[in-house]
This record gives structure tokens, sequence and C-alpha cells, in this order.
């Protein structure tokens, strides 16, 4: 007749192990296993050895006394034999030590958005985000989150308070310098330039900056600032270019013959919109009279790019050509005074402007020669210029003014240009345009484009 099995688990028995005991009390499922109370741990017993019998350390007791820790265990007690008492470990699944929470990565963001002062909106908005998620998942990062929140509203309020004052002109101008050179914002003096399409219509946003050394649409020479918060209106910032842009042209191109027929003067103006965001520049511009047309090589011609010979005497002719342009609208028979008054003028400053001539150290030698003969037609023009303003009637007047005006772009001075290696074409000057010295005539009066 066969046993059944106790129940629960069957466990094979290790036919090398001595039988375990079995406790006579049924057993609580919810209890600790049973420790030695003798064990001192994975590293033996705490009272006196266990029972090992016959050895080379000698016999051990194997019987009931006291030991050095007390009583040994009663006879009655069960003994597990040596080897049957497992050394105790760590349970599995559990560290010793406790993990910290982890720091949450949209608090991180608000910070850093805070700390940089970048998109404020978007920094506060993810600061209040943060803070919903940590009180939520019991995550850390709270004080980065509520720094980040209060840095972005900060931000923000700086932001709205610089657009409604206006205070957005200085990021402009930031905007401005660090715009790339596709930018028509980015031009600056001296720079070459082609426009998208093919014309150089009113609208120039986006353009191409070039080498000034080969073909292109246009070439910077000035700038005007214009000031004021409300914008002046489109005629307003057109008159300034206008006044401005054709006086500025003589300090960047010095050689108003180096200027022919196919050039004029453009400039980029501001826009109601553009004005709002701290645009308050005109940007004055050479550009070929025909739309279709380009420049080639720069038109440059100022101290960085003449020699000391060259700046001398382009500076002596500019001052006599600005006095020349001077000259009254009235003929002599309508106002003899105001015609002899400009005639003395003309006559002192070409007189002083040869003497300035005379007195300068050429650098080359084979240039002094050309020079010293422009130079005694100046003091001759000068004479006939003092003759005219001395004239009693408009008949005396003209005869000293046309002897003075042969002088004028003359012979001696094409040949001192070509000692100087400047051009020697003289430029044909339209007598209704009001370009000043440089003026060169040939292009639309309505030159302004917009920004």
């Amino acid at each position: 007749m066969s046993i059944p099995p106790p129940p629960g688990p069957h466990q094979p028995q290790d036919p090398y192990q001595p039988p375990q005991p079995q406790s006579p009390y049924p057993q609580d499922p919810f209890a600790p296993p049973p420790q030695d109370p003798y064990a001192q741990g994975p590293y033996g017993p705490q009272g006196p050895q266990a029972p090992m019998g016959p050895g080379p350390m000698g016999p051990g007791p194997m019987g009931p006394g006291p030991g050095p820790m007390g009583p040994y265990p009663h006879p009655s007690y069960p003994q597990a034999p040596y080897g049957a008492v497992p050394y105790p470990v760590w349970g599995q699944g559990y560290s010793p030590y406790g993990r910290p929470s982890p720091v949450n990565g949209v608090a991180i963001a608000a910070l850093v958005l805070g700390l940089l002062c970048f998109l404020p909106g978007v920094g506060l908005l993810l600061g209040i985000i943060a803070l919903v998620q940590i009180r939520k998942r019991g995550e850390r990062g709270k004080a980065m989150a509520i720094v980040g929140t209060v840095l972005s509203s900060v931000g923000l309020a700086v932001w709205v308070l610089a657009l409604s004052t206006g205070g957005a002109s200085d990021f402009w101008d930031g905007f401005k310098e660090g715009a790339s050179g596709n930018s028509s914002f980015a031009l600056a003096k001296g720079d070459c330039f082609d426009v998208p399409g093919e014309t150089f219509d009113e609208d120039v946003y986006d353009v191409d900056e070039v080498d000034c050394s080969g073909e292109h649409d246009a070439e910077v020479f000035a700038s005007v600032p214009l000031t004021g918060d409300s914008f002046p209106g489109d005629d307003h910032v057109t008159d300034v270019a206008d006044d401005k842009c054709y006086t500025l042209q003589d300090a960047y191109a010095m050689d108003p013959w180096a200027l022919t027929d196919e050039v004029d003067i453009y400039y980029l103006t501001p826009t109601a919109d553009s004005w709002s965001w701290g645009d308050r520049e005109i940007t004055c511009v050479f550009a070929n009279v025909d739309e279709k047309g380009t420049l080639t090589g720069s038109l440059r011609a100022d101290a960085s790019t003449l020699d000391p010979d060259q700046f001398a005497f382009l500076k002596a002719m500019a001052a006599v050509d600005d006095v020349l342009f001077e000259e009254p609208e009235e003929y002599a028979e309508e106002d003899l005074a105001s015609n002899r008054t400009w005639a003395g003028d003309t006559g002192e400053v070409t007189g002083n402007q040869a003497d300035q001539l005379g007195s300068h150290l050429w650098e080359e030698p084979d240039r002094e020669a050309p020079l010293a003969a422009l130079v005694k037609d100046m003091r001759t023009a000068s004479k006939e210029w003092a003759a005219a303003a001395k004239a009693a009637d408009a008949d005396g007047f003209y005869e000293h003014y046309d002897k003075a005006y042969k002088y004028v772009d003359g012979a001696t001075t094409v040949t001192a240009r070509k000692a100087l290696g400047l051009a020697t074409t003289v430029p044909t000057y339209d007598e209704d345009s009001d370009s000043g010295s440089g003026g060169t005539g040939g292009g639309d009066s309505d030159s302004g484009l917009d920004v």
C-alpha cells in the first residue's frame, strides 16, 4: 500500500543530506523562516563551535554544558548538521541604499531659457508646466522651475516695455549688425551688391553682396541717419535723401570725372513698417541710369584709395567746383550785383587753390611740369574772375567771365589728370540738375527705393 505524499510542493530529497526534522506545529505562512538563535551570521555560530567530532584541531564538545557564550543547545533542540544552514544574503530585488527621485527635464529647460533671456514667453510656459509635473510625479527640480519662471517673467516684461516705448531701436541696430550679407539692412559704405530679378525695382529687401571689381548693380557710398519716434512720411524721407545723398557723394567719389553719364544716385529708404522696428537710416547708392544696366569697378575715390598727390589735386578742384556751382540763376543783365559778388568769390577761391597746388611737393617728378602748367592757368583765371567782379556793366562782366571759363576743365587740367592717373574724359553737366559738383544728369528724378 502506498502512502500519499504530504500536501504542498514535492521537493526531492538530497540523498546525501540527512532528513530534516519536521516541526509538530503548523507553520505560519507569514512568519519569517526559522533562524538559528546561536548563529552569528554568514561567518559561523555565536556560541561555542558546533559539534564537529574528532578532527585535526582535537575533539570538540559533544554534550550539554556551559560555554563562553552561555549554555550549549539543549540535546532535544534539533541540530542542523554541518553545512546545512545557508549563509544569509541580501534579499533579491532590494538595494541597501535608497534611490533619489529623478529631476524634471522641463524644469531644466525653463531654467536655461530664463538665464539666456531667450524666448521669455516659452520659458514662462515651461516653468509652469514643470511645477505641475513635479507636484504630480514627486520629482525634483522645483527650485529650477521657479527660478526659470521668474527670469522669464522679467524678460517678457522688459520685452513688452521695449516694444511699447520704442526702445526696440537698440535691438534693431544689433539685428542689422548681425544680419547676413544677403540683407539690405546689412549694407555698409563701400559695399557693392546685386538685387534679385532683372531690374533695380522700387522694393529692395534681399541683396547679394559681390566684389566691387566685377559687375554689380549698385555701390553704397553713404548712410543718412534719421531721428524721431513716429514715421515722418515717405515725402519727408525722400526730401532728406535728395538733399543729403547728392551732397555726400563728393566725400566718397572725389573725382566727379569718374562718374560717367551712366551713373546716377539712388537711395534705400525706410518704410512705415521697418520704422516701427527701429529702421532709421537712408542708404545712398550709385547705380546705372538704365535699370537693366550694371556698374564695373568701384567708384570710390577718397583718402582710403587715393595717393597723396591725387588727393591734393582733387581736393583743390572740388573747392573750385563748389564755388562755380554757386553761380546765380539770374543773368548779369538782371542782377549784376549778385553776379559780381559771385565772380569775386570764385576768383579768390581759384587763387587760393592755385597756391595750395603750387606749394605741394609732388611724389613723382613727371607730375611736376603738368601740375605747374595747371597752376599757371588757375592764377590767370583768378585774375579774370577778379576783373569780372569789378565790371561796370553786363557786357564787361561777360567779357572777363568767358576768358576765365576757358581755363575751367581746360587742356592743362586734362594733362594734369593724365599725369596723376585720374579720369581724363570731361563730364557733361546738366544745367537744370541740382546734383552739385558731381552731378552727372541722366537719371529719373524719382530715385528713391523702399527697404
